[in-house]
């Protein structure tokens, strides 16, 4: 009889866009093999409206709500706090996307009713752009205080301006008419330690004083940046693009510069895209359309982190493409816009503060107009196989290391870790004077050609005097002693930067990859430029090669493409060479794959033990949903909740007694006929705000997720209505559902879990964990190794 009135009543969808179908499992959306149970208002009617053996209802045949009715009209009187989530737990899209429909078309229905509702209807539609406007403001001056913090922390480890405290190196000698081109930098305004305390500028002496006192300053900014983290901020740490992809967010800024000024070998894209994602997620209090819905704030995330990027690297569009690419879980077209603006929002304000003194974004900014040859591609393809072959030892190294942080007692000492660490870079790095530079400041010498106005020892060429040509114009003059040595140093410093980048990527300080450039470094004579070259003839540019290398480098470890390119090719303004970057950097992204399709980001997510399904991973195994179902066999009977048969007691025993983020709601335990879906914490907080707020419940109170409460015996205490918490249409799937297509509406819709069914009839659960946990178990690993923070 149950199944029969089943079959025959149908039922209202509402939020998907009011389609009206037959009741039954089978007769619902069925699509290569997938059937999905959208079941709603009506639906709920007619199950109130079955009754049951042995319970008797005030209504035995429910009446229909009209098609008018919205999903949050059920809600006799909202509850603060139901519908909210606990922190690092995985938000319900489907849930926030129905609300946000609602939501607007309460606000257009109402909007010709009267001139202050139609203000207020305006005001929901700007919000979105006023929002990422803010967020671009703030991203791009705290880029410009962050730029000009970390490099006045850098050069106070070497010495101090005393005209102007503020001032660092570079601009303390920009007013002095006392520097030579040889020596520029040095004046009589900027003093190193050595002189201020031993009054020696010159000597032994003076050396070990300096590198007394920059071990010394960097050791403090590490300590304090770590301390900081630790006690304000625990999840400030590492990169943060993990963090911001799993949408886990803090306040770093000022722990980003102090990491920088130590010394550490680590980038700034990481903490950059961290810090806007910060200011995004505080603006989006100020706008109820994205302070109420975790989906909506998820929009203003993606585009903070486009604007991150942007201030970066100086690469508007590719901090677009990086935020498509890298971070996003769902990227609408809206948003695509909207992260566009950001990123020419925080571009100009970081453009406007000019943080470095040369009217650009970045430090590094170059700008080749060489042309390359056709025979140079094999070079770059080259570089993209090194750069691949250390991306892949880099992430694996990186990862080998913090794992065992994780799982032996040094990881319990993360400040001590900082400090060691931060000791032997700052011992290292202090004699090379490459190591000793900034990571900026670093890539510039790298990447910038020689030129009459470079005093590089990189541009050390011998001058012929009696040569025809004027000397800066002759590209094949010899080497002198001063390229010798500075290939020397930097191949000391390339060793340096990828032993210390794999121990110090992922300690407890905010971090990001260090771009590792490589030298170029050719004569005419070379055999593979002898065919090619025409003596005294421009040839090849140097600092192309150490600017595809850093890409190819990058690429390998981060697997990024396009978005790459895009960064690479802005930073350098040539059009010309996008052909040799997309050879670098998917060769790069070739060889890495080979040894593993995770990027480091993607490496630290599953470290890090977040619940995330990557989709670039492939599901190819021919198991059913039946089979990662739980409970499975041997396992205790599945937690759940009864429509009208639980008392207040009962919900909080099986509350406290187990740990699941929610419970299915079925009519009874005899029929397993699903109603739908309750979760904990709005369990927790509708029962306490009732004990609070209405007279007469008690323990022994009936708690009723019907929409008509059943006839009670006079003496019973009043019931508890609970049916404004239940979520109507939770997703669900057969039993004989294939797992791929599991997977993939996991992936695409973002379910926090989907229940199991078999002729309307609840069998089990998947939840997010249930298919990490599979899909380890088909790659012959172990299920229980599978740890989830």
């Amino acid at each position: 009889m149950e199944s029969e009135q089943l079959f025959h009543r149908g039922y209202y969808r509402n939020s998907y866009n009011s389609i009206t179908s037959a009741s039954s499992d089978e007769e619902l959306l069925d699509g290569a093999g997938v059937i999905m149970d959208f079941q709603t208002s009506e639906d709920d009617n007619l199950l109130d409206g079955d009754t049951a053996v042995g319970t008797h209802y005030t209504m035995t045949n429910g009446g229909s709500i009209n098609s008018s009715t919205h999903l949050l009209d059920l809600l006799d009187e909202p509850i603060p706090g139901v519908g909210t989530y606990d922190d690092f737990h995985t938000i319900d899209w489907v849930r926030e996307k129905c609300k946000d429909r609602e939501r607007h078309r309460r606000i257009n229905s109402k909007k010709k009713e009267s001139a202050w509702e139609m203000t207020k209807s305006l005001y929901d539609a700007w919000s979105g752009w006023l929002v990422v406007t803010l967020t671009g403001l703030a991203s791009g001056a705290l880029a410009g205080l962050i730029d000009i913090a970390a490099d006045w922390m850098t050069d106070l480890k070497e010495g101090i301006c005393l005209s102007a405290l503020w001032y660092n190196h570079e601009q303390c000698c920009w007013g002095s008419n006392e520097t030579t081109f040889e020596e520029r930098d040095k004046c009589p305004q900027w003093k190193t330690w050595a002189e201020l305390i031993i009054g020696q500028a010159e000597g032994p002496g003076s050396y070990i004083m300096n590198y007394i006192m920059y071990i010394f300053w960097a050791l403090s900014f590490a300590f304090l940046a770590v301390s900081l983290v630790k006690v304000f901020a625990p999840y400030a740490c590492g990169s943060g693009i993990p963090e911001v992809s799993q949408v886990i967010f803090s306040v770093i800024k000022h722990y980003y510069v102090l990491a920088v000024a130590s010394g550490l070998s680590l980038g700034k894209e990481g903490p950059l895209v961290h810090v806007a994602c910060c200011c995004g997620n505080t603006f989006s209090y100020l706008f109820p359309k994205y302070s109420t819905n975790e989906a909506k704030k998820r929009e203003v995330l993606s585009a903070a982190s486009a604007a991150g990027v942007s201030v970066a690297f100086g690469a508007p569009i590719g901090g677009v493409l990086f935020s498509l690419e890298e971070v996003s879980y769902y990227f609408p077209l809206k948003t695509l816009w909207r992260s566009f603006f950001a990123a020419l929002v925080a571009a100009f304000v970081l453009r406007s503060i000019n943080p470095f003194g040369n009217s650009r974004l970045v430090l590094f900014y170059v700008e080749y107009h060489t042309p390359w040859y056709l025979f140079e591609l094999f070079p770059f393809i080259l570089l993209g196989v090194f750069g691949g072959l250390w991306g892949a030892f880099f992430i694996r190294a990186n990862i080998a290391w913090c794992r065992r942080r994780k799982s032996t007692k040094f990881g319990k000492y993360p400040v001590l870790e900082v400090i060691i660490v931060a000791a032997i870079t700052a011992v290292i790095a202090f004699p090379n004077p490459y190591t000793r530079l900034n990571t900026s400041e670093l890539i510039k010498e790298l990447f910038t050609d020689c030129g009459p106005l470079e005093s590089s020892s990189l541009c050390d060429y011998r001058n012929d005097m009696n040569a025809s040509k004027i000397v800066d114009d002759i590209p094949d003059r010899p080497a002198g002693i001063g390229v010798y040595s500075a290939i020397w140093q930097l191949c000391l410093a390339l060793i340096f930067k990828i032993i210390m980048t794999v121990f110090t990527f992922g300690i407890k300080v905010p971090s990001g990859l260090f771009i590792p450039s490589m030298l170029a470094y050719y004569h005419h004579d070379w055999f593979i430029f002898k065919e090619w070259c025409e003596v005294g003839a421009d040839c090849i540019t140097p600092g192309l090669y150490a600017m595809v290398g850093a890409a190819a480098c990058l690429g390998g470890v981060t697997r990024m493409t396009v978005s790459l390119v895009v960064i690479v090719f802005e930073l350098t303004g040539g059009l010309e060479y996008i052909v040799p970057l997309m050879a670098a950097v998917m060769t790069s992204k070739w060889v890495g794959d080979a040894f593993g399709r995770e990027g480091i980001y993607e490496a630290h997510i599953r470290l890090n033990g977040y619940p995330f399904l990557d989709a670039k991973e492939e599901f190819t195994h021919t198991t059913l949903a039946a089979d990662v179902m739980r409970p499975r066999r041997n396992d205790p009977p599945l937690a759940v909740l009864t429509q009208d048969n639980m008392t207040v007691d009962d919900i909080e025993n099986m509350i406290n007694e187990t740990s699941y983020n929610g419970f299915p709601v079925i009519m009874s335990k005899e029929s397993q006929r699903l109603v739908g879906f309750a979760l904990r914490r709005d369990l927790t907080i509708a029962i306490e705000s009732a004990r609070k707020k209405q007279e007469g419940i008690v323990g022994s109170s009936r708690v009723c997720f019907a929409q008509h409460t059943p006839s009670l015996p006079a003496e019973s205490p009043r019931p508890l209505k609970l049916r404004s918490i239940l979520d109507m249409s939770p997703f669900t799937v057969t039993d004989h559902t294939p797992m791929e297509i599991v997977v993939d509406i996991f992936r695409k819709l973002g379910l926090r879990q989907c229940l199991v069914t078999h002729n309307g009839r609840l069998l089990g659960i998947i939840t997010k964990k249930d298919i990490l946990r599979h899909m380890a178990q088909t790659a012959n690993q172990d299920p229980a190794s599978i740890m989830f923070n």
